[in-house]
């Protein structure tokens, strides 16, 4: 190791930010160099995304800026495209400018999950995912862009198209961003008298025979009648088999016309920071990871790599995992990055790491404005109490009093002003107004070639050149 041990971590997400955030409580001054390198200059509060897709918080409330949060990580806005730990190097990869090889002595993996797909014809060119706050902006714009279009048309197929919503996924994400924007589209219809509520359609499709399987089956049937009775469709033991042109086809041979699809069926390990690499990854795509969150097994130690969060295999001491492992989740991600920062700090102290091990403290979800679910154990709450207990949970785990305060904020007007229900799609062309009418250089006029002398009016000097 060198003099000053360098810490990289990889993936500025839930595990990382917390991981670089502790670390700097813990590690004495000058004792490591800690390194965070991320595509992304902050962290997205995932949990939030359903709320900013229905207009209930402002999209930048939700994102933990590193430079602000950071006072002695070194932060890289770059990819890190290839981890050499035979070698302890890594390849980063910035935007602009070459790829360079970043040493370090001790690693932490946390690059977190992308959203899983499979090569069901038209998904990859239609759908949209729900797992960064660029994705819940663009859903929120979609749907706001579609009801302006709507209402300026007919009754008929290309209007019902419009006003259609299909999302793929009955986990907690897709039941979230499913209720939450039956919800705004119900509130937006007072702004649109053109248009009624059996106009829009929302569908969500879900393979398995229920819903959020977080919860006891009583709870998520009763989130299905909720639904139901806010006009909102779950196909259960369906599959999506298309998704080309708008139709999305279904295994129960059902279509349904639709101009927004949003997949929430699942996430996978980021592939470009585990395929990368020479850290041992299990079966399903995860780095094998330790107990106490060091690279390895229970018999084999990886020496200076640690992992943790949705691109990890931790085992869970609970035994309440699926599979023997800890499921990618939040409250995981967070509660990993904690002690990860406690157990590296002790590992350079020549200190010995502890296990982790964490009972889940239930699930909570929201499902529009005053109605929730909250689940622990067989205690269950519904309704707006377990609405409450959404907000608060979330509200509080928000990193940072700075972004508290911003998101309470948001609340706050919400209840005294209402949803700010603008669309600002055009953003992602911001010059189309200037480049219609700024003036430009007129052609240059085309040079006229000189005419050519009559064969006649040759002089005898020129003719007898000629010959």
């Amino acid at each position: 190791m060198t003099a000053v041990p360098k810490i990289l971590i990889v993936g500025g997400g839930y595990a990382g930010f917390y991981t670089a955030w502790k670390l700097e409580k813990h590690l004495r001054k000058g004792e490591a160099e800690v390194t965070i390198v991320d595509p992304l200059p902050y962290m997205t509060y995932q949990p939030f995304l359903p709320e900013v897709a229905a207009g209930e918080i402002e999209a930048r409330h939700i994102v933990v800026g590193h430079r602000r949060h950071f006072t002695r990580t070194r932060v890289v806005t770059a990819k890190v495209t290839n981890i050499d730990h035979a070698n302890r190097t890594a390849t980063i990869t910035p935007v602009e400018g070459e790829p360079w090889e970043e040493q370090y002595d001790q690693i932490v993996v946390t690059a977190g999950a992308v959203s899983r797909t499979f090569p069901i014809p038209g998904i990859a060119d239609n759908a949209i995912g729900l797992k960064t706050i660029e994705e819940a902006v663009a859903i929120r714009d979609r749907l706001l862009g579609n009801f302006d279009k709507a209402a300026n048309l007919p009754a008929g197929p290309e209007r019902d198209r419009l006003l259609t919503v299909v999302v793929v996924g009955g986990g907690f994400a897709g039941i979230e961003v499913f209720a939450e924007l039956r919800a705004f589209a119900s509130a937006l219809l007072k702004e649109y008298p053109q248009l009624r509520f059996e106009d829009t359609h929302f569908h969500l499709i879900e393979a398995m025979g229920r819903i959020m399987p977080e919860v006891s089956l009583k709870t998520s049937e009763w989130v299905l009648k909720s639904l139901a009775k806010r006009g909102a469709y779950v196909h259960l033991d369906t599959q999506v088999t298309g998704a080309v042109d708008g139709n999305i086809e279904l295994s129960t041979g059902e279509t349904l016309p639709s101009d927004l699809i949003i997949w929430t069926a699942g996430v996978m390990a980021n592939p470009t920071v585990v395929r990368g690499g020479d850290l041992p990854v299990e079966e399903r795509g995860r780095i094998r990871t330790r107990a106490d969150l060091r690279v390895g097994t229970a018999d084999e130690v990886v020496e200076g790599a640690w992992a943790a969060g949705d691109v990890s295999a931790v085992p869970d001491l609970t035994g309440a995992g699926v599979g023997g492992y800890c499921v990618p989740n939040a409250q995981h991600a967070v509660r990993q990055a904690k002690l990860l920062a406690k157990n590296l700090t002790a590992v350079l102290r020549g200190e010995l790491p502890q296990e982790y091990l964490h009972h889940n403290l239930g699930a909570v979800a929201g499902l529009g404005l005053w109605n929730g679910v909250f689940q622990s154990g067989r205690f269950a709450l519904k309704g707006w109490i377990a609405w409450l207990a959404h907000r608060g949970y979330h509200g509080l785990a928000m990193p940072s009093w700075e972004r508290k305060w911003r998101v309470f904020g948001d609340w706050w007007h919400d209840f005294w002003l209402g949803r700010d229900n603008v669309s600002l799609a055009t953003v992602q062309n911001p010059r189309y107004v200037f480049e219609e009418f700024a003036a430009r250089p007129r052609p240059a006029a085309p040079v006229e070639a000189p005419a050519a002398e009559p064969a006649a009016a040759k002089t005898p000097e020129k003719a007898a050149a000629t010959r």
